[in-house]
C-alpha cells in the first residue's frame, strides 16, 4: 500500500454554487476525471491526495484510508448533493493477483451539476484564502489533442473459442454453473491519446451508461454496482445479450425473444441471485422485481433488473462494492469455483476491467459501476491501450454466438478511438 499525501494537515474542501457551466466534458482538462451520464455528473482535476493498495485487502485498507481522510477534513458545503463537498474517485482491478490493485484519488477541483444545480469543489491543505472562480481553477487548459491514426488488433478468435468450448464442457460436467470469459484486444495510436477525444463520442453515443475515466481507465458503462444515498441502495444488474438490427420493428421483436430467452434468462438470473444475497443482509428491506426488462443501447441489448434495498446500519459504498465485487455478472456462480475457471482459460489479466469504477463522498455514499466497455490506456505509453469484452458463458452458450457478442461489446470503444 501506498499514499502520496503532499503536504501535512488536514484537508479542507469548499463547494460553492455556480452558473450551468454547459457541457461539463467540454471543461475537463488533460487527464482530468469523468463521471457522466445523460449530461449530468462529476468533472474533476488536479490531486490532493492518492491512495494506492494492492491484493485481496486493497479495498478494505482504501476504505480505512478514506475514513482517516475524512475524519479530520473541514468540508463546507451548502448544497449538500450527491457528489458536492469531499469526494474521492476510484477504481480497482479486477482480481487479487492483479498488478494494478486500486486506487483512490482525491482531486483538486470538482465540478457538477444535477438538475438546475451546479458546483466548484476546491479541496485542499493550503490555508483559507478566497474560493477561486471556475476559470481561475481551470486555467489555461490545452485544446484536445486528435486521436489520429488508431490501428486495433482483431484479436485471437481461435483460442478464444476455444476456452469458451472447454468452459461449456466444464458446465456441462457441473463444475460450475456460468462463467465469464473476457477478452482484450491491443490498440496502437500514432499519439498519446488524448482521453477526453475518447470521452465525448462515448457520452454522445451512450448517454444512458456512465462515461467515465479514472487514471487511464476510460469507459462507457450500463452496469450499476451500487449507488447509496441516505441509506437507500441500488445496484443494476445486467447479463443477457443480443445485439440490435437497427429495424425497430425487428429490434422490438429481438428484444422481446431476448426477454424469453432460457439461455438468457438463466445467465441473468445467476447474476440477481449473486447481488441480492449480498444485499439482503445489510437490508432491512430489499426489492427485486419479478421479471427482467430489458435496456436497449445503440450497440446491444440487455436483460436488466434494478435491485433496490434499504440499509439496516452504515455501511459505506465501498463496503459494499467490497461485499459485491465480483458478482457473477462478470465473474461467474459459484463465484470461487468461476474465478479459477477463469484464471484457468483466460490467460489474460484484465487488469480494472469488470471492476469497480465510481467515486464516494465522506459519508460514505457514492456511486460505483462495473467496468465495462473500457480500455485501459498504458500507463508507460500513452499511445498504446488495451479494450476488453466479456460474455457469460453457460450450458447452452455457442462458440459464434458468444464471438458476435464479444464483438459488440468492443464497438463502443472501437468506434470512440475512431476506428469504426
Amino acid at each position: 500500500m501506498s499514499v502520496n499525501s503532499g503536504t501535512s494537515g488536514p484537508l479542507r474542501a469548499r463547494t460553492v454554487t455556480i452558473p450551468d457551466p454547459g457541457n461539463l466534458l467540454d471543461l475537463l482538462p488533460p487527464d482530468g476525471m469523468s463521471w457522466i451520464r445523460r449530461g449530468e455528473g462529476l468533472i474533476a482535476w488536479g490531486v490532493s491526495e492518492r491512495f494506492d493498495g494492492a491484493g485481496s485487502s486493497r479495498y478494505t485498507d482504501a476504505n480505512a484510508w478514506w475514513r482517516r481522510v475524512t475524519r479530520h477534513a473541514e468540508v463546507h458545503d451548502d448544497l449538500r448533493l450527491p457528489g458536492t463537498g469531499l469526494i474521492t474517485f476510484g477504481s480497482f482491478a479486477f482480481s487479487d493477483a492483479s498488478t494494478l490493485g486500486g486506487t483512490l484519488i482525491v482531486p483538486r477541483f470538482v465540478v457538477g451539476k444535477r438538475g438546475d444545480q451546479a458546483w466548484l469543489t476546491e479541496i485542499s491543505k493550503a490555508p483559507r484564502s478566497p474560493m477561486p472562480t471556475l476559470a481561475d481553477a481551470l486555467g489555461d487548459a490545452a485544446p484536445v489533442a486528435p486521436l489520429g491514426e488508431v490501428k486495433i488488433e482483431d484479436g485471437d478468435r481461435e483460442t478464444w473459442s476455444q476456452a469458451v468450448s472447454t468452459a461449456v464442457t466444464r458446465i456441462v460436467h457441473g463444475e460450475v454453473d456460468k462463467v465469464v470469459l473476457a477478452r482484450a484486444v491491443a490498440a496502437q495510436a500514432s499519439a498519446p491519446i488524448d482521453v477526453r477525444a475518447v470521452l465525448r463520442p462515448l457520452a454522445d453515443d451512450y448517454p444512458s451508461c456512465w462515461t467515465f475515466h479514472v487514471d487511464g481507465l476510460v469507459g462507457a458503462t450500463p452496469e450499476l454496482l451500487a449507488r447509496v444515498d441516505h441509506g437507500l441502495v441500488t445496484s443494476r444488474v445486467l447479463a443477457g445479450t443480443i445485439r440490435p438490427t437497427g429495424d425497430e420493428l425487428v429490434d422490438l421483436a429481438h428484444a422481446a425473444a431476448l426477454a424469453r430467452s432460457s439461455k438468457d434468462r438463466e445467465e441473468h438470473e445467476y447474476a440477481v441471485r449473486s447481488v441480492s444475497e449480498v444485499l439482503v443482509d445489510h437490508c432491512a428491506s430489499i426489492n427485486v422485481p419479478e421479471a427482467p426488462s430489458v435496456l436497449h443501447l445503440p450497440n446491444v441489448m440487455h436483460l436488466a433488473t434494478d435491485v433496490t434495498g434499504v440499509l439496516n446500519h452504515s455501511a459505506t459504498s465501498l463496503e459494499l462494492v467490497n461485499e459485491l465485487h465480483p458478482s457473477a455478472a462478470v465473474c461467474g456462480t459459484p463465484t470461487l469455483a468461476a474465478a479459477r475457471v477463469i484464471d484457468e482459460l483466460e490467460d489474460l489479466d484484465r487488469g480494472r476491467y469488470a471492476g469497480p469504477v465510481g467515486w464516494t463522498n465522506a459519508a460514505g455514499d457514492g456511486e460505483w459501476c462495473i467496468g465495462l466497455r473500457s480500455a485501459e490506456i498504458s500507463r508507460e505509453d500513452r499511445s498504446r491501450a488495451r479494450l476488453f469484452a466479456g460474455c457469460g458463458i453457460v450450458a447452452m452458450s455457442e462458440v459464434d454466438s458468444e464471438w458476435a457478442e464479444s464483438e459488440a461489446k468492443l464497438e463502443p470503444m472501437r468506434k470512440a478511438l475512431g476506428a469504426l
